[in-house]
């Protein structure tokens, strides 16, 4: 084997380490997350149509440990008011002829189903079958209540993969330039993503204004935070990017599992990430008459304020090198091709 071919192999192997500390990641967290959804202080209501209905609760709580958080409720109607506030994930009726579960499955469709799995046993006890009543569906284009996590993913691939572009055909211009190209494909990125939950796929009915919204708040905190990581990081972006919003950020959005039904990390991480902030936000825009808006539009707020302090620290550390930015030449150009093609 030649010089020259020892290079190239090296070349190659330094390059197969990105790809394959991906596969780690990914493997971890994804399976991580996913793999044993497991109830923990699941909040739920027995409502107290009865004299045993507290008796009940108290067997219910006593059985099932910390995986459920049992409260007791005055009626049907405080019942479903504690639904669509999103105080519980279900709400039980007893009755020894008649027994109801209301849900509300836009909140999260396979938390629905875990509460029925606890609930359709303790029904089975009268012998007659469990009604399931959803109080809040999600919309007709959207039966499960997925779609608004695949909108995410559609959202965030726009975003982290544009940081390529600006990064690494963009380092010949200045950090000025690359932010407000950033900010200006953010706007992109959230008009597409509301075509998509509208006109397109009909995920929402209403509020699409509001969608663009934080899908262009979402977007762009991720990409000021990548054209800022770049100055530092180079090729390494891609793997940075990947990290924290694939392998950290689906995973503790919310969309498949909420984190009532995942481990303390990830339901730790839901509280304050991105990812989090734009489905929770989306649901309560459209399915909650607002109710914690505020807070998952103010989680976007500060991942955009952040993306804008990386991106200012990444101005500063290069004025201060002084030196030419780096030109689109075959280095930036596979770069590109590199964390484009991921």
């Amino acid at each position: 084997m030649g010089p020259a071919t020892r290079g190239a192999l090296r070349h190659v192997l330094s390059h197969l380490l990105t790809p394959l500390l991906m596969c780690v990641g990914m493997g971890l967290a994804y399976l991580g997350a996913f793999a044993q959804p497991t109830p923990h202080e699941l909040p739920v209501a027995v409502v107290e149509s009865g004299p045993g209905a507290g008796t009940l609760a108290r067997g219910i709580a006593d059985k099932a440990g910390d995986r459920l958080a049992v409260r007791t409720v005055a009626d049907r109607d405080e019942a479903v008011r504690a639904l669509r506030r999103r105080d519980v994930s279900g709400a039980y009726i007893p009755d020894r002829h008649a027994p109801e579960l209301l849900v509300a499955s836009a909140g999260s469709d396979t938390t629905a189903m875990a509460v029925q799995k606890v609930f359709t046993p303790v029904a089975a006890r009268t012998g007659a079958p469990l009604k399931v009543t959803d109080v809040a569906p999600p919309a007709e284009g959207d039966p499960t209540g997925q779609g608004i996590f695949f909108l995410l993913v559609a959202v965030s691939i726009g975003s982290y993969a544009s940081v390529a572009v600006l990064g690494a055909a963009g380092g010949a211009l200045p950090m000025r330039l690359r932010a407000a190209l950033a900010v200006a494909t953010s706007f992109v990125v959230g008009l597409i993503g509301a075509a998509l939950a509208g006109p397109v796929f009909h995920l929402v009915d209403h509020g699409l204004w509001g969608l663009w919204g934080m899908a262009w708040a979402y977007s762009a905190g991720i990409l000021l935070v990548g054209v800022g990581l770049h100055t530092f990081l180079k090729r390494w972006t891609t793997l940075g990017m990947m990290v924290l919003f694939v392998m950290l950020n689906f995973t503790s959005a919310g969309g498949v599992y909420r984190p009532e039904l995942q481990n303390g990390f990830f339901a730790g991480l839901h509280s304050f990430w991105n990812g989090a902030g734009f489905v929770e936000g989306t649901r309560s825009l459209v399915y909650f008459d607002g109710t914690g808006l505020g807070r998952h539009v103010a989680t976007l707020a500060l991942w955009l304020v952040l993306g804008a302090a990386v991106t200012a620290v990444a101005w500063i550390a290069e004025a201060r090198r002084a030196r030419p930015a780096a030109g689109t030449g075959p280095a930036a150009e596979e770069e590109m091709e590199e964390t484009v093609g991921v």
